[in-house]
């Protein structure tokens, strides 16, 4: 599989679908593209609601690529990169539309941070989550106020702290999936119900929804560069290198 972002216009729903060879984790070319098909879509009047996907029928994201974090060793390049996550999370935020998330496997990392800047989000029971980016030697400062946003700061802590798996039962406890399937066929019977309900809704109502939704986050902007700088920075260190490698030849050994 090649890596691609794709979109496709169905009955006033623009479905978004991404894919990476490696768990779908997202490179900095796929992640800048993905915000601004986001965006674009967003843009389209004939366009309700907007519904990301990724590839495959295992993860739905590993979050941040690690043959990409092994090659950088500048930090305008890690800030690039980093800023690319927020760039996605404020086109999820700012696009206008209503947007949906399918999770169809396990997803870590700026993968949570996605299924956080949902406005409703569906999953599978096998969809457990967990902010992992402690093991390579930073933290989850560029997806944290989206996820804080759903989870408390406290949750989001010990997530962070912990970088132990939640369940999707959990995730659904805590406000982060809407809605969770047995299997992916069940999931997607009620995807397509909800988005076809959502295809005949009132444009207006679904805008001034999604306008209220985030209401009180207008300083995620303001914290963006910070948070960005603090994952940039701890990913040029030496121990986040050694500990991105020895993940790397963990996960070939499997």
């Amino acid at each position: 599989m090649n890596e691609f972002v794709a979109s496709e216009l169905k009955n006033s729903i623009a479905e978004i679908t991404f894919g990476t060879p490696k768990s779908n984790s997202l490179p900095g070319a796929i992640l800048e593209k993905l915000a601004q098909t986001i965006l674009d879509e967003g843009a389209k009047d004939e366009v309700k609601a907007i519904l990301i996907k990724s590839e495959g029928e295992k993860a739905f994201c590993a979050g941040a690529s690690f043959d990409e974090l092994l090659e950088i060793e500048e930090l305008e390049k890690s800030t690039k990169f980093f800023g690319g996550f927020a760039k996605v999370l404020n086109a999820m935020r700012n696009c206008g539309k209503i947007v949906v998330v399918r999770v169809q496997g396990k997803t870590t990392g700026g993968g949570v941070g996605i299924a956080c800047g949902a406005d409703y989000c569906f999953a599978v029971k096998d969809a457990a989550l967990a902010l992992t980016e402690i093991n390579l030697g930073i933290g989850p400062f560029v997806i944290g106020p989206y996820v804080e946003r759903k989870i408390g700061k406290s949750q989001f802590s010990s997530m962070a702290i912990d970088a132990e798996f939640r369940s999707a039962e959990w995730a659904e406890q805590h406000n982060i999936y809407h809605s969770v399937s047995e299997n992916i066929g069940e999931m997607d019977i009620k995807l397509e119900k909800f988005m076809q309900t959502l295809a005949s809704r009132s444009s207006e109502a679904l805008a001034l929804i999604k306008k209220v939704s985030w209401e009180g986050t207008d300083h995620f902007n303001e914290l963006m560069p910070a948070r960005i700088h603090m994952s940039a920075s701890l990913i040029l260190e030496d121990s986040a290198k050694k500990s991105i490698g020895a993940i790397k030849e963990r996960l070939r050994a499997k």
